[in-house]
């Protein structure tokens, strides 16, 4: 088991954490004020929770003019997961399990904003190229090639796999412009399901260098006024993958071992 294992679990264990997760899963980007209204303990007691689910990256936090809004960060959940329960039906991974179902049934409220965040022993560079060129995509994930031309303007166009083809898929299932592009730590682009309907929505990646060959990949997805997009990318559609948490689990798996977990 690895130390980032060690932090999930013991996260995991207290029941007071566990709630805070499903307090966020609910509703994300809560401050510390809202969060502290719905349990019974000190201020103290709750900072002292959140940095502890902070520490194992089950929660991520984004400055919002003077508040501090926290934000549920599935990653780690999936690569738990991913990991432990297909293997093995432990006492200890119960209260996980039920986390993790708890985190898979259908959304009760829109999520605006997701954010996800995972640690890949890779450069910052080869992150860049996994997420924006084509021979990458193929590998992870929904395996789906990719176009980017980026520049400020230029097009995003994610391209149907040969799965999604089969079942009836377009040839362009996801579409987008860029807004930023600063290789390889920051990209921001609008995306657009072509299939669901809905207007677009903003896609923040940001990489950043962590020292010892680890950087820090965060994907923050807005997803203001698509319920279904929202839907979709937190993996809450029987049958349609497992969204961003899936997707970066896998990434994470194909460029420290060079194969997916589904490989």
């Amino acid at each position: 088991m690895t130390e980032d294992d060690d932090r999930v679990f013991k996260a995991l264990a207290d029941r007071s954490r566990r709630f805070l997760l499903d307090l966020l899963f609910h509703r994300d980007g809560r401050t510390l004020t809202e969060l502290e209204s719905e349990l019974e303990m000190t201020r103290f007691g709750v900072m002292k929770h959140l940095k502890v689910l902070e520490e194992a990256g089950l929660v991520v936090t984004h400055k919002q003019g003077r508040e501090k809004l926290h934000f549920l960060n599935a990653v780690p959940i999936r690569l738990i997961h991913d990991r432990w329960i297909d293997k093995y039906t432990l006492q200890q991974v119960a209260a996980l399990a039920d986390l993790k179902a708890e985190l898979e049934r259908p959304l009760m409220t829109t999520k605006t904003v997701q954010m996800n965040r995972v640690y890949i022993k890779a450069s910052a560079q080869a992150i860049w190229d996994a997420i924006t060129k084509p021979e990458w995509t193929v590998k992870y994930g929904y395996q789906a090639p990719v176009e980017y031309d980026l520049r400020v303007g230029g097009a995003y166009r994610g391209l149907a796999s040969d799965a999604m083809k089969e079942h009836g898929g377009p040839d362009v299932i996801v579409d987008g412009e860029i807004l930023e592009v600063d290789p390889p730590h920051r990209l921001v682009q609008t995306w657009r399901a072509i299939w669901i309907g809905e207007p677009a929505t903003t896609l923040t990646y940001e990489i950043v260098e962590k020292g010892n060959g680890v950087c820090c990949l965060t994907v923050t997805h807005d997803v203001t006024g698509a319920p279904q997009t929202a839907a979709q990318v937190a993996g809450n559609i029987d049958g349609a993958g497992g969204g961003w948490a899936e997707v970066l689990s896998d990434l994470k798996s194909l460029l420290e071992t060079g194969k997916s977990v589904y490989a």
